[in-house]
């Protein structure tokens, strides 16, 4: 059951599992980069003729492959975590002890209906499991198809972030923070900081807080929503948005922002690193948009990547400093709060 770690990444409860991992993520690998190049390109000649590649045989294997994948890959992992949830539970417990006052949630709090959707078909999504925070880590790790065995890919995130120009930063927030992985490479960073990661789901933002006990990294986690945080106004130098804005309903985009802007002290700096809107996506990739949206559970994603965040960002009081692409699929847009207060 303990079985140490890989690195940063612990290692599943069973080897059987580990295995089955390796092979889903070899499975979701050659239907990402052996099969979707295709795709796009059938795609292309589709839509260049007029038509849709949508209901073409290899587009539909594809589909169902990928669907398929998230499915097997999530239930293998929440069945072996749950064999033996009450560990895992006292696992979380006992970090909460070994670290009081890191772990911020009321038990009051009421998950809006929004935030409960089976997000990329994890069951349960990222707040009805009790154990979300273990399934998602070890999910993701296929997700990111390997590469982000190590939190290199967060740590890349961390690196667009900028300072504000006067290099003062005393509190940082990770806003959607998920299982943590940006809120303790921003630690890591910015190491003088008070750092806080801020999520809806209480299963994530344990596991999240677990984890950075046993990262020996000392960072705060909350669970709260990005929308009405319930934090300090003027108090935040630097605030982080890893592809949060895609998972949220578009009736709420203006309102984190808004948000945002109150959080900032003057001259901070808002980092917003997720799926582009900032330029006309490909034929495949709209195919894959498409696809995501009604088959993989990512119902908002289509309204973000058709908003104008830059528009959105400037009417807000966020003066725009850089746009631009990350190495991955995903683009970068940093924002300042104006020095006066703006």
């Amino acid at each position: 059951m303990d079985r140490g770690h890989t690195g940063l990444l612990p290692r599943t409860p069973r080897l059987e599992d580990e295995s089955y991992l390796a092979f889903m993520e070899s499975y979701r690998n050659h239907a990402i980069r052996g099969m979707f190049p295709h795709i796009a390109q059938l795609a292309g000649a589709a839509e260049a003729s007029g038509g849709s590649a949508d209901e073409q045989a290899y587009v539909r294997t594809w589909k169902r492959m990928m669907r398929s994948q998230q499915q097997l890959t999530w239930q293998k992992l929440q069945d072996s975590f749950h064999a033996d949830a009450a560990h895992y539970e006292a696992e979380l417990k006992a970090a909460e002890v070994a670290r009081p006052g890191r772990l911020h949630y009321d038990p009051a709090f009421v998950t809006p209906k929004y935030a409960s959707l089976d997000i990329h078909l994890q069951p349960g999504g990222y707040v009805g499991d009790p154990l979300a925070g273990y399934v998602f880590h070890h999910g993701t790790k296929v997700f990111y198809q390997g590469e982000n065995d190590q939190d290199q890919l967060h740590q890349q995130v961390v690196d667009f972030v900028r300072a504000p120009e006067d290099g003062k930063v005393q509190r940082v927030l990770d806003l959607g923070c998920s299982i943590g992985q940006c809120t303790t490479a921003l630690k890591q960073r910015f190491p003088d900081a008070e750092v806080t990661g801020l999520d809806v789901g209480l299963p994530m933002v344990r596991y999240a807080h677990k984890r950075a006990v046993d990262l020996g990294i000392d960072v705060h986690f909350r669970q709260g929503l990005a929308e009405d945080t319930q934090l300090p106004s003027g108090q935040y130098d630097v605030i982080l948005a890893y592809i949060l804005f895609h998972e949220v309903p578009e009736r709420l985009f203006r309102t984190i922002i808004g948000e945002v802007h109150r959080l900032l002290r003057p001259g901070g700096t808002f980092t917003v690193v997720d799926a582009p809107n900032d330029t006309a996506l490909g034929a495949g990739n709209r195919l894959w948009l498409k696809f995501d949206a009604r088959y993989n559970c990512e119902p908002y994603s289509p309204a973000f990547v058709a908003s104008d965040l830059a528009g959105m960002l400037e009417a807000a009081g966020l003066r725009v400093a850089s746009r631009g692409p990350t190495p991955t699929f995903l683009s970068c847009t940093t924002a300042v709060k104006d020095a006066r207060g703006g």
